[in-house]
């Protein structure tokens, strides 16, 4: 065994040693010689020394570009086998340049910020390709923001209200074609109320300090106040509006409410309708639903309301009626609809109780204006959603008509009693 192994190791040793060394040298030589041809696919795009004043479409803060190249590249195999489009960029100089400019692609356009990576001999030559670049000029401008209805469902228990302010405005600096279509059509913004928790808005009614509390508001949050503008950047934008800050959805809580008062009935005759039918001779007559008291037609029934707060239904509980149209030539059920009496007095009644209790901080600052805004606008959604119930899950629901001179107010054929 020992003369095997000196026969292999010691023997001749200079020899072997050189060997080892030449067939080392051998492999590095041909090893570096080798080459090969490589296409990487979306290989980022930057241009610098842009002139003031002008902008490209589509370039990021960064200088990057949101286009993007194919290179066939030939070089080093072993460089090459282990390089991708993030090692490597391509960068183009618009130095004098101005309006639409066809740019070369070639072996001096090719940057890395990899320190171990050298492009210079591992890269021999690029296939020849042209990209095409257009200055343009670079403007700023206010794009308004449309605050849309959002989508999803509200929290259990609570009722989506309203979402304030309707219109916000963005200041974006970019390429004048792309920017000012921004601002003909506008950007919208739409926020999901499945992103809001029960516990969130239970959290907030809990903390309202309010004496005249009816609402609760959710203060949009800051990562919320972003648009998408990919033009212009490759992550969201933050909207610089100062009015973003009051951002919120509001929502009631969806309670049942029972209404104390008894509704008063009247009939509606249209104009264009009394050619045939005399108003004068018809009447509303009592059934088991409506009562005469006084000489007023009420239902006089237990109803509820939702949609609306407490603080809403008691300022026009005494105030709105159900209004019945009668058109002669309707065979089925009559319309009918509620109507608020003197609804601009309610209005400002409602507006003048709010606001001499403005407790809530993030809107003390507002413009009494604006502030009122608010309020008004809610105060008519109320409106808008008012409803009258039976019961918690059964909606008032009454079919009127006309036989004769008589309007006789039963309750529809489905909900009649068998």
């Amino acid at each position: 065994m020992k003369t095997l192994l000196k026969t292999l190791f010691i023997n001749n040793w200079p020899r072997k040693c050189l060997s080892i060394i030449l067939a080392i040298i051998i492999w590095l030589v041909v090893n570096k010689s080798l080459t090969t041809t490589k296409t990487i696919s979306n290989v980022p795009v930057k241009i610098e020394n842009i002139p003031p004043g002008k902008t490209i479409e589509g370039i990021q803060p960064n200088g990057i570009l949101s286009r993007r190249v194919n290179l066939t590249i030939t070089g080093n195999k072993n460089i090459l086998d282990d390089l991708n489009s993030n090692d490597i960029y391509v960068v183009f100089d618009a130095s004098g340049r101005e309006g639409e400019w066809i740019a070369s692609i070639n072996r001096k356009n090719i940057r890395s910020d990899t320190l171990d990576l050298n492009i210079s001999q591992g890269i021999s030559r690029v296939s020849q390709q042209n990209f095409i670049i257009k200055l343009t000029k670079l403007v700023t401008e206010k794009i308004p923001i449309i605050i849309t209805q959002p989508i999803g469902e509200a929290p259990k228990g609570y009722q989506f209200i309203d979402i304030w302010p309707y219109q916000l405005y963005i200041t974006v600096s970019g390429p004048e074609d792309v920017v000012k279509n921004w601002k003909a059509r506008g950007l919208k913004l739409t926020f999901n109320l499945n992103d809001i928790t029960k516990a969130q808005l239970d959290d907030l009614r809990a903390t309202n300090t309010q004496k005249h509390s009816d609402v609760v508001s959710f203060f949009v949050p800051n990562p919320w106040k972003q648009i998408s503008l990919p033009l212009l950047s490759s992550t969201p934008i933050e909207i610089n509006d100062p009015d973003a800050k009051y951002l919120r959805i509001d929502f009631l809580r969806y309670e049942l409410l029972k209404l104390d008062s008894p509704v008063p009935v009247s009939l509606y005759f249209p104009p264009g309708k009394t050619a045939t039918m005399s108003p004068t001779k018809i009447t509303l007559v009592p059934s088991h639903l409506i009562e005469n008291r006084n000489g007023i037609k009420m239902v006089t029934e237990s109803l509820y309301v939702k949609g609306v707060s407490a603080l809403f239904l008691d300022l026009v509980k005494d105030m709105f009626e159900l209004i019945v149209i009668v058109t002669p030539d309707e065979e089925g059920c009559l319309q009918w609809s509620t109507q608020f009496i003197n609804p601009r007095e309610l209005e400002d009644r409602y507006v003048r109780l709010l606001t001499s209790d403005v407790s809530d901080e993030e809107l003390r600052d507002l413009q009494p204006q604006v502030r009122e805004e608010i309020l008004r606008n809610r105060f008519r959604n109320y409106m808008n959603r008012f409803q009258l119930y039976k019961s918690e899950t059964e909606k008032f629901e009454i079919c009127p008509k006309l036989q004769g001179n008589s309007v006789l107010i039963n309750e529809p054929p489905s909900h009649a009693p068998s």
